[in-house]
């Protein structure tokens, strides 16, 4: 046993068919609801696999989401998106993404976001999106995000198991 799952949640903000909201609204309910089921600080967890599709509007959105979710904290936070390195592999891609942030806990190692090479303006420099190179670091408590069109958005936390 890697991990545990100690929350999940959902949320939907039916925006727009393909587009979510400019704000990350459904985003940043979706990491609410799961840290109120995991009944935890958003201050515990260390690091966030992103959905992030490499979509201007999308990752924007979710990484506001993220600052005002995680306040000061999201500067501690390691960010990544798998998906820059298998692709978006549809129904199969939320299964991918939670395993790599299971064994980001497990080895200590939190996988890059790479061929990263501008960050869009608007985004806080001082967050650590983990760019083009894996970080080593102890992930006790990791989020992954899970969005699709419709607006429909799921997020869930893993709990690293001590052996």
């Amino acid at each position: 046993i890697y991990a545990e799952v100690i929350g999940g949640g959902m949320s939907s903000d039916a925006y727009h068919m393909t587009a979510p909201h400019p704000e990350g609204i459904g985003v940043e309910r979706v990491m609410q609801n799961c840290l109120r089921d995991a009944n935890i600080k958003s201050e515990e967890v260390d690091a966030i696999n992103t959905h992030g599709t490499s979509t201007p509007l999308g990752d924007v959105a979710e990484l506001k989401a993220i600052t005002n979710v995680f306040g000061e904290h999201a500067k501690d936070i390691n960010i990544n998106s798998t998906k820059s390195m298998t692709g978006h592999l549809l129904g199969a891609a939320g299964a991918i993404e939670a395993i790599a942030s299971i064994l980001a806990m497990q080895h200590g190692v939190v996988p890059p976001t790479i061929n990263h090479t501008a960050v869009d303006p608007s985004i806080d420099p001082s967050l650590n999106l983990t760019l083009n190179k894996a970080q080593k670091r102890e992930v006790n408590i990791a989020m992954s995000n899970t969005f699709g069109f419709g607006g429909h958005n799921a997020c869930v936390l893993f709990k690293k198991i001590n052996q």
